[in-house]
């Protein structure tokens, strides 16, 4: 009798309907291609078209995270590594996300004609409104990188109620001078085009000539649309002045990132001289190199979490092991109703476990 119900048990693991249960699997194996892939759409603006992907639901309860790239890079090669990255889903899967390529930098984008008249910036972040109304979100959390910081401040400037949050990555918000006119013209004479993209994008990793550095030269070198990532270097290039000051700031809550030694770390800080210091939290990165969304997600996706905790969202999310020591310190930023209450300078060389300064005292934090 034991041996009959141990081949009737057997028999009954077996599943009664395997080709409903194959559908089932496929059905999931799909949808979770869908969510790391996204869904990639052509967005007609009064300026053309402009490639966009999208993760996650649709869900307007909350703004959309909306990231704009830096040149020589698209939305994958620039964001990937950080949302993608494991302690970054918990706001992942809280929030849609929209990945924007500027006008012909997305993988596959077919190179322009002669003479073609690329952009410029400011036409750049003139398409944006269009890619909200398309996905009918009212307001997004801005993320950008070089090129794209400049894009999104000046789309936050001209359109302050769309966004609730900047996060701007090695931002320049200055034209070029004549100096810097001048040494980009010898530049173009005695590098080649892809050797002026990557001293845009790292610092001291292109002396040690690292595998970051190396995978990247080659994707820019190599890349079939490079005579467009050139239309928009020289767009970016030809960038004018953000006209802004404290007293007519963006009025939003901002997040400026530069890594320590960036190329745009001078710039990063001239901007935050100019913001309002009672919205504003100013991020310098040890070890990071000119892309710290690539060389330090982890880093990254704490102050990341710890911004839109600020601004009210996500405020039951459990801490990471990076913030264990430093809780009292940086909850004490953030007043209660999730406003900002001061500025804060996030340091990543200085000693943690420190008590809260005075509201007029700029923090300093390690990571």
């Amino acid at each position: 009798m034991t041996t009959e119900m141990q081949e009737i048990a057997i028999t009954e693991d077996k599943p009664l309907l395997t080709g409903q249960a194959d559908t089932t699997k496929d059905a999931e194996l799909a949808a979770r291609i869908l969510l790391d892939q996204g869904q990639e759409h052509s967005v007609e603006t009064p300026h053309g078209v402009l490639h966009v992907t999208l993760h996650g639901t649709r869900t307007t309860r909350r703004p959309a995270i909306l990231t704009f790239h830096d040149v020589g890079l698209d939305s994958k090669s620039c964001f990937s590594p950080l949302f993608k990255f494991e302690e970054m889903q918990e706001i992942v899967k809280n929030f849609t996300l929209i990945h924007i390529d500027a006008p012909g930098q997305e993988e596959g984008a077919a190179a322009y004609p002669a003479g073609y008249q690329y952009p410029s910036m400011e036409t750049i972040s003139e398409m944006i409104p269009a890619v909200l109304q398309f996905f009918n979100f009212r307001t997004v959390i801005g993320v950008g990188v070089g090129a794209g910081a400049y894009i999104l401040a000046r789309f936050a400037l001209t359109n302050p109620d769309a966004v609730e949050g900047l996060v701007l990555i090695n931002i320049d918000t200055n034209a070029r001078g004549w100096i810097d006119w001048a040494a980009q013209k010898l530049s173009s004479v005695t590098s080649s085009l892809t050797e002026q993209i990557l001293c845009h994008l790292f610092s001291q990793e292109l002396s040690s000539s690292t595998d970051l550095v190396q995978s990247y030269r080659e994707r820019i070198s190599k890349a079939p649309n490079l005579s467009n990532m050139e239309l928009l270097w020289k767009s970016y290039n030809s960038r004018r002045d953000l006209i802004f000051d404290r007293n007519s700031a963006f009025k939003c809550p901002v997040m400026l990132v530069v890594g320590d030694h960036a190329p745009y770390e001078d710039a990063a800080v001239e901007c935050n001289s100019k913001m309002d210091p009672t919205t504003t939290s100013f991020l310098k990165m040890a070890d990071a190199g000119g892309l710290p969304q690539l060389t330090q997600p982890a880093k990254l996706t704490e102050a990341f979490k710890y911004f839109i905790q600020g601004m009210g969202y996500m405020a039951s999310s459990c801490m990471t092991r990076l913030s264990r020591s430093r809780t009292t310190s940086l909850s004490s930023s953030y007043s209660m109703d999730g406003s900002r209450s001061r500025s804060r300078t996030l340091s990543q060389g200085s000693q943690g476990g420190q008590m809260p300064p005075s509201p007029s005292q700029t923090m300093e934090v390690s990571c």
